[in-house]
C-alpha cells in the first residue's frame, strides 16, 4: 500500500512532471483532508462528501483524481514520516495565511459529521506543527470554524 500511494505521489509530487506547483500543493492537501477522515477509524460519507466538495471548489481537483487518492488513502499509512511528503511541500510553497486556511479545511473535514474526535483533534494537531503553525492560529482555526 504505501508504495502505491509513495508511487502516486511521486508522479504527480515529482518536480519534472508537467503538472504545476498548484497543482501538487492542492493534492498533497488533499491526501492530508482524506487521511483524516480516516483518523477517527469511521470514515464517515458526509466527511468524504465534504472532502471531494472542498476540493472541487478550493482547488479544482479532478472527480477522477479525487477517487484515486480515495482509493490509495483506504489503508492507513505505516509510519509518521508518510506526512513529510506532503508537509514539505506545503512548507516550501504556502504563506502561513495559506497554511491557517488549510488547517480551516481540516477541521471542516473533522466536523462535517457533527463531532471532532481525539484522533482527528490530534492528527490537525500534528499537522500544524509539522508546517511550523503557531499554536494560537491552530486554536483560533479550530474556534473559526466550530463556532461559525
Amino acid at each position: 500500500m504505501l508504495k502505491r500511494l509513495q508511487s502516486f505521489f511521486n508522479e504527480r509530487l515529482s518536480p519534472v512532471n508537467d503538472s504545476s506547483d498548484e497543482h501538487r500543493l492542492q493534492l498533497a492537501s488533499a491526501a492530508l483532508l482524506i487521511e483524516l477522515s480516516k483518523a477517527d477509524f469511521d470514515q464517515d460519507d458526509t466527511e468524504l462528501d465534504t472532502i471531494r466538495a472542498l476540493l472541487a471548489k478550493e482547488h479544482g481537483i479532478s472527480r477522477e483524481e479525487i477517487d484515486e487518492l480515495m482509493a490509495l488513502a483506504e489503508e492507513q499509512f505505516e509510519d509518521d514520516n508518510a506526512y513529510h511528503p506532503y508537509t514539505s511541500l506545503i512548507n516550501q510553497h504556502f504563506s502561513p495565511e495559506q497554511k491557517v486556511r488549510l488547517l480551516e479545511t481540516l477541521w471542516k473535514v473533522a466536523i462535517a459529521d457533527g463531532e471532532i474526535s481525539k484522533y482527528e483533534d490530534h492528527l490537525i494537531r500534528k499537522v500544524s506543527e509539522l508546517i511550523y503553525v503557531p499554536h494560537r492560529d491552530f486554536i483560533r482555526s479550530k474556534l473559526k470554524v466550530t463556532e461559525g
